[in-house]
């Protein structure tokens, strides 16, 4: 979907918007071809599966919305994602992993 002109940046938009909302801190955020890589900051009281519902339902409608050949879609998301703690790898490694996912092959 981040083929088509204008999608990318404002799926960025509607996700911080979202997260802001919501209480989440974006650390890195980047878009590939099919698929996301973002890094946030929850509290640990917070369900992923809420978060990741959340974000993949506003934009999904949104999206859609404002770029009507993305309609043409069975569904604009999958309901799999995959989540996992920092653990000992530093927030900067974490980072510089997701800022540069656009750039590898």
């Amino acid at each position: 979907i981040f083929n088509i002109q204008g999608v990318e940046e404002r799926f960025k938009e509607l996700t911080t918007a979202e997260c802001e909302k919501r209480g989440i801190e974006i650390l890195a955020l980047e878009c590939h071809v099919d698929h996301v890589h973002i890094f946030v900051s929850v509290l640990p009281t917070m369900s992923i599966p809420n978060i990741m519902k959340q974000i993949k339902g506003c934009t999904s409608h949104q999206l859609r919305e404002e770029f009507p050949q993305l309609k043409a879609m069975p569904s604009l998301w999958t309901r799999s994602y995959f989540v996992s703690t920092a653990g000992n790898v530093s927030s900067e490694t974490i980072k510089r992993y997701v800022d540069t996912q656009k750039t590898r092959p």
